[in-house]
């Protein structure tokens, strides 16, 4: 996930769970070093066909948008982490070295 743009949403029984965005979410991911967009949502069971949750959804969503389309114009293709070489190349180089 590193350097991923993340947007965190969840959904509950009462709005006393909106705390898992912030004080469960966030960390989780920031551990996993991703890029996690600022607005979070989350919906309790009131929320749905409330007013503002539209509002809320569509500011997250912008976030991310302007998130992704800034990464995408700066990202390069991260070179390989790693290379393997076959064991009897890696043998023949160190070979190679001590008859030197």
């Amino acid at each position: 996930l590193t350097g991923m743009p993340v947007l965190i949403a969840a959904t509950g029984g009462t709005a006393r769970h909106s705390l898992v965005l912030d004080h469960a979410l966030r960390p989780l991911f920031a551990h996993l070093k991703a890029v996690v967009v600022p607005t979070g949502v989350y919906a309790a069971s009131e929320d749905w066909g409330a007013e503002g949750l539209d509002g809320r959804i569509e500011r997250a969503a912008g976030e991310l948008a302007a998130l992704m389309r800034g990464l995408s114009a700066t990202r390069r293709p991260a070179p390989d982490a790693f290379t393997v070489v076959p064991f009897a190349e890696q043998l023949a180089a160190v070979t190679e070295g001590s008859a030197n």
